[in-house]
């Protein structure tokens, strides 16, 4: 039988290396199977990727070329148009955002899988606000419509109520989805996903173009105080008169809310790009809740309380007194540089010690990450490069234009440590995101369990003897008394075979006294752990956090609220050119703004992971 067997194996290798074609026909091995299906889904999946990432771009491009063009004033392109393309890519958006809840609702199993790193309570806390203010500015911008109706094209009323739509839709679909790893209909939700990446980028472009203007009509006006030469613009007002009497009130108020609008769509679009990345992914990572407790930071929670307070007293001393005359707006200036020279200086500190300590703790870092955790370290980057920009911009102007000006001198300080500053803190901050968030627990005598006999007889000795030698020498060298290992204790631990059972009952009690007592009294190696405990690092690096977390808050509140020494300095704008700085500013400074709010969120994830 075995003859025939062997026979019958020969003939068909035999037949399959005759006939090649018919291994096609043979059924496949199901982990075979499997990995051809799996290959193929990724195939898929990476064309669908490239795909939906170009259609993307191309359509972003459309939108800043007809941005470009209303801001160039060509012929024949006007602000309307761009409304009209903005607003059927608000309303395509707003479609898919409720076909995916809907369809989401309806499933029996809902969404299983979720990436904890992305979408964070804190940051859809931070969005929700944003999304209140820019609500708030649709609403101003209606009313400004309806003042100005009788002049006005219908667009001008269509688009705030698109936006206000849409900003309702996409912070519920933020809030409930945003942790989301998608497994089915990659494609669809591909497209749908970089579709809305891209509109809330050209929401924020849109948003950069109108404030730009803004600022240019004030800060023309600001550098006649300073002794410059002023170049009037003149800002655009519809033809006829308001109806309504509120009209410049409503003007006023969009323009201090453009900040929050800004903020709110490259803060939208950051987490829909992660949204995006997710898809289809294996999240080997799910992330731990973090445990945020104000314990212990008193020093750092009053220091940062003290720059915020300073940061208010600073703002309102520089909106004053900026463009009142020359000597109001050099002194504002003064001020401001010297506040910022010395909350900048601080925080360059605070970040250096926090990345001595880090390197003192030694803590592993993932070696899978998250896509939110990348994108983090990406924006910190990316927002942080837009201020160097600047700040390189002053040096290289107060270098090559010999100004005599004490005030302009103040810069250049202050744009040194704006780059210091930044880049210590992006490394102590991207450090802590890329590291584990457990910590190992020091090894005590209570993980250790030594086996105990409870009838010893010589035999259970002997297995006593040899397990015992299995242990560390540290182990076996304890010196307190508690516990001996060695072979030359033993007849002192273990009692013999003639021992009476009260003995025997006492020696277990006293073994059990001593195990009590080795667990409150550890030996030498746990001695040394707790004497290099990291509890004081821990306190001290929560302090320091802590207060990087409000100076950055603080440092997010000028610009924020019309502190710009780029624009009312002059002298970069004389070096450079007038509109190529204002330009360079204009792009900039939304960056700047975005980076100390993405700072605050990457610090308050550094707090809880420490």
């Amino acid at each position: 039988m075995m003859k025939i067997a062997k026979m019958q194996n020969t003939v068909d290798s035999v037949q399959q290396e005759k006939g090649l074609g018919s291994l096609c026909d043979l059924p496949l091995p199901p982990e075979l199977e499997l990995e051809v299906e799996q290959e193929i889904l990724e195939e898929i999946q990476k064309h669908s990727e490239i795909a939906s990432s170009q259609y993307g771009i191309n359509a972003f491009i459309i939108g800043l070329f007809l941005l470009l063009a209303c801001s160039l004033q060509v012929v024949g392109v006007n602000e309307i148009d761009l409304k009209i393309f903005v607003t059927i890519l608000m309303l395509i958006q707003v479609l898919w955002m409720l076909w995916y809840i809907l369809r989401n609702s309806t499933k029996k199993s809902g969404q299983k899988e979720k990436d904890l790193h992305a979408g964070a309570r804190w940051l859809r806390c931070g969005i929700s606000f944003f999304a209140l203010t820019t609500t708030a500015m649709d609403a101003l911008k209606l009313g400004y419509f309806i003042g100005y109706r009788a002049c006005m094209p219908l667009t001008e009323g269509v688009y705030p109520v698109a936006h206000f739509i849409h900003t309702l839709f996409q912070v519920y679909f933020l809030w409930f989805h945003s942790q989301d790893v998608i497994k089915s209909y990659k494609t669809l939700e591909r497209f749908g996903l970089i579709h809305s990446v891209f509109t809330n980028l050209l929401l924020w472009a849109s948003a950069v173009a109108t404030e730009s203007k803004h600022q240019l009509a004030e800060h023309m006006g600001r550098l006649s105080s300073l002794g410059f030469v002023n170049i009037s613009v003149d800002e655009i007002t519809p033809l006829c008169n308001c109806t309504t009497n509120v009209c410049h009130e409503f003007s006023k108020g969009i323009y201090y809310i453009y900040p929050f609008n800004i903020e709110y769509h490259i803060l939208a679009s950051a987490m829909l790009y992660v949204l995006w990345k997710n898809i289809g992914n294996h999240i080997k990572h799910h992330g731990s809740r973090k445990r945020f407790k104000l314990h212990g930071v008193a020093i750092g929670t009053i220091l940062g309380l003290i720059v915020l307070a300073a940061t208010i007293g600073a703002v309102f001393i520089y909106i004053v007194r900026i463009g009142r005359s020359k000597t109001s707006s050099e002194s504002a200036l003064t001020i401001y540089y010297w506040y910022s020279i010395i909350v900048l200086f601080a925080m360059s500190l605070a970040s250096v010690f926090g990345l001595i300590l880090y390197k003192l703790e030694k803590k592993p870092t993932y070696q899978a990450f998250s896509p939110s955790i990348k994108l983090d370290a990406s924006l910190l980057v990316g927002a942080a490069s837009a201020s160097w920009i600047t700040a390189w911009g002053a040096i290289l102007a107060l270098t090559f234009s010999g100004s005599r000006l004490i005030y302009t001198w103040f810069n250049l300080p202050y744009s040194v440590l704006v780059i210091i500053q930044k880049y210590v803190q992006n490394i102590f901050i991207i450090d802590y995101l890329y590291c584990e968030n457990e910590h190992t627990d020091s090894i005590t005598l209570d993980n250790i369990e030594i086996p105990i006999p409870i009838l010893p007889s010589e035999a259970m000795v002997t297995e006593n003897h040899t397990a015992i030698e299995a242990f560390p020498e540290e182990v076996k060298e304890e010196k307190d008394g508690n516990i001996f290992l060695n072979g030359n204790t033993m007849e002192k631990n273990f009692p013999d075979n003639n021992a009476n059972n009260n003995s025997f009952e006492n020696n277990i009690n006293s073994n059990e006294k001593d195990k009590t007592q080795s667990a409150q009294r550890p030996d030498k190696a746990t001695i040394h752990k707790i004497r290099d405990s990291p509890s004081f690092r821990k306190a001290l690096l929560k302090n320091l956090t802590v207060f990087l977390f409000l100076c950055n808050v603080s440092l997010w509140i000028p610009p924020a609220f019309g502190c710009r020494p780029q624009y009312d300095n002059g002298l970069e704008a004389l070096v450079y050119g007038f509109s190529p700085w204002i330009i360079l500013v204009d792009i900039a400074l939304p960056f700047s703004i975005f980076y100390r709010m993405h700072s605050v969120y990457s610090l308050f994830d550094v707090y809880c992971k420490i």
